[in-house]
């Protein structure tokens, strides 16, 4: 006697689906241990008229570990976070803080003046302060006022006031 099986067309979805959520969570747990996820930080970027601002968030690091460059429109910032052996590791329940090279590269929305960049560098935030090339800078343009329509706006006005006398 032969049975019949309902046939579920999602069915294989969501043996894949479990699938893929265990490849994530080894990932979050720090599985993969063959290609470190590359250490990244948060970052704001802004402009005003004149300037273009990136501030970047680095707790724990020191500003001697950090080198800042701009090429071809890109602001790029590495370093390094070294691990601070102060105790064993045998001695961890959780170690969460990730240590070692990090590297952001940010495409800057209008060309800048590097030459003149300023870096500051406070309580684990780094502001990059970079002027805009001159070229990129809006250019105020005064409308001048046209002198023969002025002066012929004046002799139409005399021409009214004597007409309504």
């Amino acid at each position: 006697m032969t049975s019949m099986i309902r046939f579920d067309p999602f069915g294989e979805f969501s043996s894949l689906r479990r699938a893929m959520d265990r490849v994530f969570d080894d990932f979050g747990r720090g599985g993969w241990r063959g290609s470190e996820a590359e250490l990244t930080f948060p970052i704001d970027l802004f402009e005003t008229e004149d300037s273009v601002t990136v501030k970047a968030v680095l707790p724990g690091i020191n500003p001697e570990d950090v080198e800042i460059s701009v090429s071809e429109g890109v602001l790029t910032v590495k370093g390094e976070s070294r691990l601070e052996q102060t105790s064993e590791r045998e001695n961890y329940y959780r170690q969460e803080i990730r240590y070692g090279a990090f590297s952001r590269s940010i495409p800057l929305p209008s060309r800048v003046n590097h030459e003149q960049a300023e870096a500051k560098f406070k309580d684990g935030v780094l502001m990059v302060t970079l002027p805009k090339a001159e070229e990129v800078r809006p250019k105020q343009i005064k409308i001048k006022p046209d002198t023969a329509q002025v002066d012929s706006g004046s002799d139409r006005s005399a021409e009214l006031t004597s007409a309504q006398n």
